[in-house]
């Protein structure tokens, strides 16, 4: 993306496609703020804006080819339209790190500006899972909507922007707040077999969409201005391009800011971060430019050692880095993993995720070797929905194409699969075949390195509070 960062226009009146760059003091940095950084507390500063906001600018490069470039291969809808995917995910879905492939997708991207949405759901059969996961712009999940959080019976709900000041409208079941103005709605419907499909198929055709002047029947507000979305980073360019922040830029125009945060956001516009600001890293001087290039350095190492230390030693879990903003309460590292690592994961109420970085000897996973994962008799995933284990290929962590098109083994295989003589069940997971006998309960790997995500929806107490453990992750010698 070539600097300057085109701005979106807002309520504030934020410049659309600036020409203009930042009037640099001495060290580069914008003028008007009381004292310019030193470069040491630039790059300080640097390292906790990567933290904080790697997680919105990855979910937009997301939502950008679901809802905004038409000519992407991910291209979904435009805002405010449900799409539906009457498939699970395979190796060539590619937008969207780590996605599981139990469940069939729809997807609605909420543009929340001029009014609020509704969304209206059918009577979903019991025994069958699904779920609506409200996401905001910071990547927290706001709100569920589905078997676990509001039942399996039909209903309509109101999806509200933070400058909506309306109230409940009859027929709405709640009203659901974001506070952001854009917002990511991502349903889960459970599929049991490929033969299942036609029903996922009809419960998807009863979920519904409308702006709230169409639920009641009125006029629609007037039309706001078209957002000039800016283009996206690549996966790559998020990790080391200065233009992370004038995304960041670019984003918090739509991201009113939050009480807990002013202070946050005070010690970000040193730097030039700021909503709407312009941010061009050429009018940085050299001595700057590399104060902030380390600190964005420094961001991704700290997340390596968080990821070795906390993550791969199993101190923390999945459920540790999904959730509202309350539950996560400023802990933007553990933010900031679980969107590296798997982008839109279920708060733990909803789904946990044991993954699997290294094996029970603490080595990295790799196709070179074969590795067993045995549950041991009573010792399955504690679950009211399903579970699931699934392989990916590093580094781009999504599912692996193999020969026999298999990238999950779940609970809805169990009838199919071996047990052992004790009646535990031990899957297989490796490069090449285990021998007929064990075929089924072989999950292909790659050649080179994996890792592994086990998935246990609607997960139930004792995996909750500890009292069951995922087994181990054994390479056989």
């Amino acid at each position: 993306m070539a600097p300057p960062i085109a701005l979106a226009p807002s309520r504030r009146q934020v410049m659309v496609g600036a020409a203009a760059t930042l009037a640099a003091g001495p060290l580069g940095i914008a003028s008007g703020f009381a004292q310019a950084p030193s470069p040491q507390e630039a790059r300080a500063i640097a390292k906790e804006a990567t933290i904080y906001g790697f997680p919105m600018v990855d979910t937009y490069r997301v939502q950008h080819s679901y809802f905004v470039d038409r000519g992407s291969p991910e291209f979904k809808a435009g805002w405010n339209a449900l799409v539906n995917n009457d498939r699970v995910y395979t190796p060539a879905d590619k937008a969207i790190q780590s996605p599981n492939s139990d469940t069939p997708y729809s997807y609605v991207g909420a543009d929340l500006r001029a009014e609020p949405l509704v969304l209206t759901v059918p009577a979903v059969e019991k025994g069958r899972y699904y779920s609506l996961q409200f996401i905001d712009m910071y990547t927290f999940n706001f709100a569920y909507v589905g078997s676990r959080a509001t039942g399996n019976g039909a209903g309509s709900y109101l999806l509200a922007g933070p400058r909506w000041k309306g109230g409940k409208p009859k027929g709405i079941k709640a009203v659901i707040s974001c506070e952001t103005d854009f917002a990511f709605v991502l349903y889960r419907t459970q599929l049991f077999n490929p033969g299942d499909i036609d029903k996922v198929r009809a419960i998807q055709a009863g979920y519904k969409v409308q702006t709230l002047s169409q639920f009641l029947g009125q006029p629609a507000p007037g039309a706001l201005p078209v957002v000039s979305f800016a283009k996206p980073l690549t996966p790559e360019r998020e990790r080391s391009s200065l233009e992370l922040f004038g995304l960041m830029n670019f984003l918090l125009q739509f991201c009113p800011a939050h009480p807990s945060e002013r202070a946050l956001m005070a010690r970000f516009a040193r730097i030039g971060i700021g909503p709407g600001k312009p941010f061009d890293p050429n009018t940085l001087s050299p001595e700057m430019r590399k104060a902030l290039e380390d600190g964005m350095a420094d961001a991704w190492a700290a997340f390596k050692e968080f990821k070795e230390t906390e993550l791969d030693t199993g101190k923390r879990t999945s459920g540790d880095s999904f959730g509202t903003r309350a539950y996560l309460n400023g802990r933007y590292l553990e933010r900031m993993s679980g969107a590296v690592l798997g982008i839109y994961g279920n708060s733990k109420q909803e789904a946990i995720y044991p993954a699997y970085f290294i094996d029970s000897g603490k080595q990295p996973l790799s196709g070179a070797n074969r590795y067993t994962l045995r549950f041991a008799p009573g010792q399955l995933p504690p679950v009211n929905a399903f579970w699931s284990v699934t392989m990916y290929e590093l580094p781009a962590s999504l599912l692996y194409a193999n020969a026999i098109d298999r990238y999950l083994i779940n609970s809805p295989m169990l009838p199919g699969l071996t047990r052992d003589p004790d009646g535990g069940i031990t899957l297989y997971l490796q490069n090449d075949s285990p021998g007929k006998d064990r075929e089924a309960n072989w999950l292909p790997a790659p050649r080179g390195p994996f890792f592994v995500a086990m998935r246990l929806y609607w997960p139930k107490q004792p995996a909750l509070n500890g009292k069951w453990k995922a087994p181990p992750l054994s390479r056989l010698a």
